[in-house]
């Protein structure tokens, strides 16, 4: 049976050229084609479109690309009760009499399809309507047939293992962050039992942290579904009478943890920075980070980098100017410019394509890691999406979005599969993504205590925090 290739990540701009594939189902009424390409269509015509018949199988951009982008109208399960009625009507597997013959030949390639789709969208099908039409559909397909029996059940063992993995996950995620929350609330408990716990005291070797950052990184990235991009913005699609818009699962936790992991890494930083007591230990660990975040930028791992300079840039440790004048502060010039917001991140962009050139000719494993400031990339797609409507005025579907959308999110499906090819370092593991972060009350009150208030706001603010935090006036 036809056998599902690795899928690529990336879609060309002409998308899908309807040339490639000529079939009746091309002309299926309510498809719309510019220069060959298909613009857009009614929801119906691109569920025809999406599956298969005896002597045609869709582009794979288009699988993807409809996959991903149709949740913005319709739920994952309500497309798969399309696809299931469609391929029973149309092949007449719901008839016992079928022609065998042809049910073989379109059997594979239906097969195939829900391969890709398990595959992909693996998340999709938590959802038990999902799984009863999986089931169902393919109990249609492979009666009496061993062969394909033997398919689908490869296919189903590979989805239960993906969603297994996917859950382990989640629980370590949940357990990390209770021992986060532990060890935060012991500090507070007795504040001089963790105070020396602290980065430096663990390494000093800048290379060797950000290599272990980029193994999180890594992982978090792997672990993100392509639709939670969507889902992050699915709304009430006008048409739709269904008023609950994937409100019974949730939509984009992964994405959501990682971006918590940024915040995190923003306020571990500036917590080591404003947690000394003496200002040449807080100039030390400043220059530290600014080496960590280069390196991370040698290796591309731009989401750590920026999570750095975030921390190195918040109000409690800038307003830190006599740790400042002790600190060579021309590399952090440097990844500064690197990172400088004007000119919609100009030169950052340029950076990150330089990656990723640079991962598409790699010679090994390291030349492949491309990290994205992830903020940006969701940034990117939000505007994407908010930019363009769903729905011409016809209301036909808006198809050149969605080729939009999975162009975009097809890129990161190929930075997410890299493997971190570093040595885990579980004691620097464990403090990134364990050790008590201060809050940023906390982290104003060891800035004032450090460095004293310099007006007449940040006496009131001190005063207040010394107060309310540690209960002196």
């Amino acid at each position: 049976m036809p056998q599902t290739p690795p899928f690529t990540g990336q879609l060309n701009a002409g998308s899908y050229n309807k040339n490639l594939y000529q079939t009746k189902e091309e002309s299926f009424p309510g498809l719309y084609y510019h220069d060959n390409n298909l613009v857009s269509g009614s929801l119906e015509a691109l569920v025809h479109h999406l599956v298969p018949t005896v002597d045609y199988y869709p582009d794979r951009t288009y699988i993807f690309t409809f996959l991903l982008s149709s949740r913005l109208l319709i739920h994952p399960y309500e497309l798969m009760t399309k696809v299931c009625h469609l391929c029973m009507e149309q092949q007449r597997l719901g008839d016992a009499q079928a022609d065998k013959i042809r049910v073989r030949k379109i059997a594979p390639k239906i097969i195939q399809l829900l391969t890709e789709w398990t595959e992909t969208f693996p998340c999709d099908f938590r959802d038990e309507r999902m799984m009863r039409s999986l089931k169902e559909l393919t109990h249609r397909l492979t009666s009496g047939d061993e062969v394909y029996r033997k398919a689908v059940g490869q296919m189903s063992q590979g989805l239960i293992r993906r969603l297994t993995v996917l859950s382990q996950y989640e629980e370590a995620l949940v357990k990390i962050n209770a021992t986060a929350a532990e060890r935060l609330t012991a500090l507070k408990a007795k504040p001089q039992a963790g105070i020396q716990r602290d980065m430096l005291s663990i390494c000093n070797d800048p290379f060797t942290v950000a290599q272990q950052l980029t193994h999180i990184e890594l992982e978090r990235l792997s672990y993100i579904g392509p639709e939670e991009f969507v889902q992050a913005f699915v709304q009430k699609d006008p048409l739709d009478n269904d008023k609950r818009c994937f409100s019974d699962h949730k939509k984009a936790s992964n994405l959501e943890a990682y971006v918590e992991w940024f915040n995190r890494l923003s306020y571990l930083v500036a917590t080591e920075i404003c947690m000394p007591v003496k200002k040449k230990h807080r100039a030390r660990v400043i220059e530290f980070f600014i080496d960590v975040a280069r390196e991370c930028f040698n290796i591309g791992n731009f989401n750590s980098l920026m999570a750095i300079i975030s921390g190195m840039n918040m109000s409690p440790v800038s307003r830190l100017k006599k740790t400042w004048s002790k600190v060579k502060t021309a590399k952090f010039d440097i990844l500064e410019h690197q990172m400088d917001p004007s000119s919609n991140f100009y030169n950052y962009r340029t950076a990150l394509r330089g990656a990723t050139q640079r991962s598409l000719t790699a010679n090994s494993s390291r030349e492949k890691i491309v990290v994205p400031f992830f903020s940006l990339l969701i940034k990117d797609i939000y505007f994407l999406n908010e930019g363009c409507a769903n729905r011409l005025p016809n209301g036909h579907i808006n198809f050149e979005k969605f080729w939009e959308l999975a162009k975009q999110v097809s890129e990161f499906m190929t930075w997410k599969k890299v493997e971190c090819p570093f040595e885990k370092d579980r004691k620097i593991l464990q403090h990134l993504l364990t050790a008590p972060v201060f809050t940023e009350d906390a982290l104003y009150l060891a800035s004032y205590e450090s460095e004293g208030p310099e007006n007449n706001m940040e006496k009131d603010r001190w005063k207040s925090l010394r107060s309310s935090l540690l209960n002196r006036v």
